[in-house]
């Protein structure tokens, strides 16, 4: 097991929740945390503790973002006007990864970012491999022509695991996605409760 996978299923046990709900998760098998003390009851959390797993889970439901990014995409969406929660979900929603993730490019985020990493998507017809780069409404994310006979394309496009939400005009057999709009949080197709406001208490505390 490479050490990338090692860490998203760590991420889930660690969560006690299956937050990309992908059948093949250990949580599935084992509902407790990994390590010699997983299985001990847990005490209830506290404001922080509820407000830092928020934001724990919201970080690595995007690949498990460093905490230096994160807090930067954060920032950012503090700075603009408007709800903070939401725009911190648009952001995190259109970073590039998260669009390749959403268009079923691949099966998992974390695969996303080792895709783009790659080479293997254009941007409006340039090649971009920067997995944090910010999707516009309006962009054209597409699969390169060489990488199209891929087998992890190949297989992620017909899974019937996830679905294309709304905010992604999706053309599967030219292997290419149209970013319509920035998402709303509650159009967001997460297969857990994410509680993006308890994000927001936790950097304003």
């Amino acid at each position: 097991m490479t050490k990338r996978h090692s860490q998203k299923y760590k991420i889930d046990r660690r969560m006690g929740e299956n937050i990309w709900g992908r059948p093949k998760s250990p949580i599935n098998s084992r509902p407790y945390g990994p390590g010699q003390h997983g299985q001990r009851r847990k005490g209830k959390l506290s404001d922080f503790g509820m407000q830092l797993m928020a934001k724990q889970k919201l970080k690595g439901y995007y690949g498990n973002i460093t905490e230096k990014q994160f807090t930067r995409i954060y920032a950012e969406a503090q700075r603009r006007r408007g709800n903070t929660a939401e725009l911190l979900i648009g952001l995190l929603e259109s970073r590039l990864d998260a669009v390749v993730y959403r268009a079923k490019f691949v099966p998992t985020v974390f695969a996303a970012r080792q895709f783009v990493n790659h080479g293997h998507v254009k941007v409006n017809g340039r090649k971009v491999n920067i997995p944090s780069y910010v999707c516009k409404p309006g962009d054209v994310i597409e699969v390169r022509d060489r990488s199209r006979s891929m087998a992890l394309v190949l297989e992620a496009l017909q899974s019937p695991e996830r679905d294309v939400p709304d905010y992604i005009d999706l053309d599967p057999k030219a292997m290419k996605a149209t970013y319509a709009r920035v998402p709303e949080f509650a159009e967001v197709p997460y297969p857990v409760k994410m509680e993006p406001n308890l994000v927001v208490e936790f950097y304003s505390s």
